[in-house]
């Protein structure tokens, strides 16, 4: 009887445990919004050296053309990754310091704002005080070319008695392409290609077993964690935008403001990483 009590007793502790631990709304509900997160590879692209002058650059789109859907029963309709791609690749092209990403993808909207000051500008006779937009010198073009699930796939677990637990993973794989092009020649003057692992986990503990005649005691708790699909994107285009910024160095597309940095940790780890393996 003694040994009963003590084995109810744990079991209420745990799932009041595991209850309040779903229930709680303490970090899952009215938490205030904030930046994303960011990964190491963001504190290499501001870490770059400095340009000896920013590159103006056009993003017109960083198209998503896998295909790829959520698998079901998620959605038929949502894809697996964002359509987001070309504000990602204009930030990270703006936080690299290298280049000065030009309004492309709302080229529209922007001639059309432009349109309505110059109308109200001829009514005074001032006209000539709308400049003309920037032209770039270099177009940025890619996007995602490929999202492979199940790349790796695996678990292990243990029961004894009633009493066991479990976990499984998931490797899945996002691709993405970066090419820089000359607007005046049509020319590819470099071209990138980099990928990025999206990890997700489950754990699993369970109890099923018997404390006494007619009497069974089952209880379950578990978690999971996905790592966000759109996180690996933007990690991916960042890891693109500078391995960009590294090849144009070596090749002489662009050059640094201080020639003797181009030994940098940074440029030379992601110049290793880039080097054929023999």
């Amino acid at each position: 009887m003694k040994r009963l009590r003590i084995v109810l007793f744990s079991a209420l502790v745990f799932l009041s445990g595991c209850v309040g631990m779903v229930t709680s709304p303490e970090g899952l509900e009215g938490a205030p919004a904030t930046l994303v997160p960011r990964s190491g590879t963001y504190m290499d692209l501001v870490r770059l050296p400095r340009p000896a002058a920013p590159i103006l650059a056009a993003v017109y789109d960083f198209r998503d053309q896998t295909g790829q859907y959520r698998p079901q029963p998620a959605s038929t309709f949502s894809t697996a990754v964002t359509q987001g791609g070309a504000a990602m690749l204009s930030s990270a092209l703006a936080d690299s310091g290298w280049f000065v990403p030009l309004e492309r993808v709302g080229l529209q909207n922007l001639l059309t704002e432009r349109r309505i000051i110059r109308a109200n500008l001829e009514r005074s006779g001032r006209e000539d005080e709308l400049g003309s937009l920037l032209a770039a010198r270099i177009l940025m073009e890619g996007g995602i070319i490929a999202y492979d699930s199940n790349m790796k796939t695996g678990g292990v677990g243990a029961e004894y008695f009633g009493i066991g637990s479990s976990t499984q993973y998931q490797v899945d794989q996002v691709t993405v392409n970066l090419r820089a092009v000359d607007i005046a020649t049509g020319e590819v003057l470099s071209s990138v290609t980099t990928s990025k692992t999206v990890y997700s986990y489950e754990v699993r503990a369970g109890v099923y077993r018997f404390v006494s005649f007619r009497r069974l005691l089952e209880a379950e708790a578990g978690y999971t964690h996905n790592e966000p699909v759109q996180m690996a994107v933007m990690s991916a285009i960042e890891s693109a935008v500078i391995h960009l910024v590294t090849q144009g160095i070596d090749r002489g597309l662009w050059n640094l403001a201080n020639p003797a940095e181009s030994n940098n940790e940074i440029l030379t780890a992601y110049r290793d990483a880039s080097a054929p393996m023999l």
